[in-house]
């Protein structure tokens, strides 16, 4: 085997590409043997007496040898800023590491905090109602006030509904995607894709090239429950992956809300069973959710300070007003909201925070001081 470059990535990309190794294999080995590269020089006689491996994927591993495909992967995650987040980085969303099926290897474009104080997912049928439309859109205006981030799948209905009211209220939104990050799926949300960036992230565990195939939106799902706090199911039938999502959950022991909806209604039909068995729990407002989360507003020790009469420009001034309307926000999302051109938006950031009224947390994100 020839010397490379970056081994470290390059074993870990490596050992995601290797046929009938999934996660589960792959995060056994790397328990065992410490690290990617330590799999892939285990002799075979080694490997195939380990439990769940035998001897068909213990040749599998052996026999791999495109590791320079694996070092391409890492040029195109170089060239378009992604970040490869594997188990033991910081970055790594700290909340699925309780899931035993989480991946071993993560890959992240965007600006958001990948381990937020609060996180929920919201998920709901691609064929939304005007029901479910104001639901939402009334649920996640409501959580705004206590500044969670909101995760979903991008897809059509509730999905991109979801994430377009978390950028409308300064929320960030984090989309889990069923592919890689060379395509977007579906491709209408191209220009929604890019809002996301600004105000939060894409997220994957497959590399580049991979298509959004059938099979591979259900074992998404797994991502979109254990990355978050509690999961809201807004709309849904009794089948699809909604339902999938809210069982992941409750796997994982998290918190299941779902909105009720008229017991005629065929959309609103899996929400009412989950209520109905004990799989959720009913929510209206978001009110009820954070008192079952023990969630305080964001900004409610904040809001009460006085606005500055003179130590700051009146344009500053606007800036923190919106700052104490809508609690921490990306700068994207404040520039949007203030109506300022974007050079004299970061000057009045730039002016606030040397005034010591505002800080910069990761990721481009603001709050009060």
């Amino acid at each position: 085997m020839k010397k490379i470059l970056n081994p470290d990535l390059v074993y870990l990309i490596s050992l995601t590409r290797v046929p009938q190794i999934g996660p589960l294999h792959a995060r056994a080995l790397l328990r065992i043997f410490g690290t990617a590269e330590a799999v892939f020089r285990t002799p075979v006689n080694e490997l195939e007496k380990l439990e769940g491996i035998g001897p068909v994927r213990a040749r599998s591993i052996r026999g791999f040898r495109d590791f320079s495909g694996s070092e391409k992967e890492i040029r195109f995650l170089e060239r378009y800023r992604i970040r490869a987040l594997s188990l033991s980085d910081p970055g790594y969303p700290q909340r699925l590491l309780t899931a035993e099926d989480a991946p071993f290897l993560l890959f992240y474009k965007g600006s958001a905090d990948t381990n937020p104080k609060r996180c929920i997912s919201v998920v709901g049928t691609r064929g939304n109602s005007e029901y479910g439309k104001a639901v939402t859109e009334k649920i996640i205006g409501e959580l705004a006030a206590y500044g969670p981030t909101i995760v979903s799948g991008l897809a059509f209905g509730i999905d991109a509904l979801a994430h377009r009211q978390a950028i409308r209220k300064g929320l960030p939104t984090i989309a889990v995607l069923a592919h890689g990050l060379t395509s977007l799926y579906p491709p209408e949300h191209r220009s929604l894709s890019e809002q996301i960036l600004h105000a939060g992230g894409l997220l994957t565990e497959y590399t580049s090239g991979i298509k959004a195939d059938k099979h591979r939106f259900p074992i998404r799902n797994r991502i979109v429950a254990g990355i978050s706090d509690c999961t809201l199911v807004i709309e849904t039938g009794v089948r699809g992956g909604s339902m999938i999502t809210a069982d992941l959950a409750n796997g994982y022991f998290r918190e299941v809300f779902a909105v009720p909806g008229r017991t005629t209604d065929f959309k609103s039909a899996g929400c009412n069973w989950l209520i109905r068995n004990n799989q959720a729990v009913l929510l209206d407002s978001a009110a009820d959710l954070a008192k079952a989360m023990r969630w305080e507003p964001a900004h409610a020790a904040v809001v009460s300070q006085p606005i500055p009469s003179e130590d700051i420009s009146e344009g500053a001034k606007r800036v923190l007003i919106i700052l104490k309307e809508r609690g921490q926000m990306h700068i994207d999302a404040i520039h949007s909201v203030s109506g300022f051109a974007a050079g004299k938006n970061a000057a009045l950031m730039l002016e606030l925070e040397m005034k010591g009224w505002i800080v910069s947390q990761p990721g481009r994100i603001y709050r009060i001081r």
